[in-house]
């Protein structure tokens, strides 16, 4: 199954992806883990967005669709993905269905998690990072084993300087302008599935599988 995950920053998009791709045995592809991987490895793209990174400025859309599809190309994406963070804007969209579509691997479906913005505000003023693994905490739905350590590498959780209300209402404001769109997009496409993301984590994965399982 070839599956995008979008939705407003704080729906819990990175848990559920998680979650989903576990459940239905494809990897889960995060743009972020894919930056981390290529610039950590120094590779030629990941010296390309290292570099748009260090200028302050997004990472152009081809090094994406270049990191992106040599991701696609990796044994373990053949039968499927889960796609988190990309796209993002109806242009980015449109490549990745060339990309897609000349692999011969196009989309099943497209969800879309729906949380009001007040809803999000909230949730992200409780949400903590791990600085070296890029692991998402939330204090309330998701907290670590051990409050403010990561599962996974034991470092401190910090708060991003990104999370504070007032970025998160920019962050929210440049969601609606550029990426809702997208959800117009899909649903003249008839990939869309839109799933009520306010609740506990397990009754939102629940719905999640549910729409994936009638498509």
């Amino acid at each position: 199954m070839r599956i995008i995950l979008v939705g407003p920053p704080g729906a819990g998009k990175g848990t559920q992806a998680g979650r989903i791709a576990e459940r239905f045995d494809v990897p889960h592809i995060a743009t972020g883990d894919l930056f981390r991987k290529n610039v950590s490895a120094n590779t030629d793209v990941g010296r390309r967005a290292k570099a748009a990174m260090d200028r302050g400025e997004l990472v152009p859309d081809d090094v994406v669709l270049e990191m992106l599809r040599a991701r696609l190309d990796e044994p373990d994406a053949k039968a499927g993905f889960l796609l988190d963070g990309f796209p993002r804007t109806v242009a980015q969209a449109d490549a990745l269905a060339t990309m897609l579509h000349n692999g011969d691997s196009p989309l099943d479906a497209v969800v879309a998690v729906r949380v009001p913005d007040e809803v999000i505000v909230s949730r992200i003023a409780q949400r903590r990072s791990c600085p070296v693994c890029g692991r998402i905490y939330n204090e309330s739905t998701h907290p670590a084993a051990i409050p403010g350590v990561c599962d996974a590498d034991g470092e401190r959780l910090v708060q991003r300087s990104d999370d504070m209300p007032e970025v998160v209402r920019t962050r929210l404001k440049v969601y609606h302008d550029q990426t809702e769109p997208l959800i117009a997009y899909y649903r003249e496409r008839d990939l869309l599935r839109t799933v009520d993301g306010v609740g506990p984590v397990e009754e939102v994965e629940a719905r999640i599988a549910k729409e994936l399982a009638e498509r």
